[in-house]
């Protein structure tokens, strides 16, 4: 964690992996469930039980630490999801190759639904057009955070995204490594 998207790309590359993209990261992060709103199920906390590392209580006043975590929590300290994959929700935001789009272009054989395998926009699209003076480009964050809290952001879903610059690195912001099969 607290790494920017270079360091991190660099790491992988070292490791003979590469980041995700982010369509590999939520098939990932659902674990097999498709289509249900989180990588768990239909309930945030089914019986009460926390599933992810994430805020409980009234972001930013007041933590409840029912999970027992006050910031970031150790790797398996919550169940697996259906692919045996740990920490895929909450902890830590985690970058994907994808540079951000407001949204995904959808494909021709499925224009009105969510497009197969979407792919980010372009580099030149990703600058914030709030801060026109700013040309960082951004890439996509998948996860959400400990940080992510009902009353503040739902962002601790497999279908959520969020933009980042690509030279930030933050305490809640991390990454994880994909190894792909070899086409020959």
């Amino acid at each position: 964690m607290h790494v920017a998207y270079c360091d991190a790309e660099a790491y992988a590359r070292w490791a003979g992996k590469e980041l995700p993209t982010e369509a590999e990261w939520e098939v990932a992060a659902r674990g097999g469930l498709d289509g249900a709103e989180f990588a768990w199920g239909g309930e945030f906390t089914p019986h009460g039980r926390q599933m992810a590392n994430t805020w409980q209580g009234t972001f930013p006043h007041q933590n409840l630490k029912t999970d027992g975590y006050e910031r970031t929590s150790p790797v398996k300290a919550f169940p697996p999801n259906g692919y045996g994959l740990y920490d895929m929700i909450g902890n830590v935001w985690e970058w994907t190759t994808d540079w951000w789009s407001a949204g995904h272009e959808p494909d021709a054989a499925k224009a009105c639904c969510i497009p197969q395998n979407p792919r980010g926009g372009r580099e030149e699209a990703s600058y914030d057009p709030c801060q026109p003076e700013i040309r960082i480009p951004r890439k996509v964050l998948k996860g959400g955070s400990h940080l992510c809290a009902p009353n503040y952001c739902r962002r601790y879903r497999p279908a959520a995204r969020h933009a980042e610059p690509v030279d930030t690195s933050t305490s809640h912001v991390g990454f994880r490594c994909v190894l792909r099969r070899s086409r020959a």
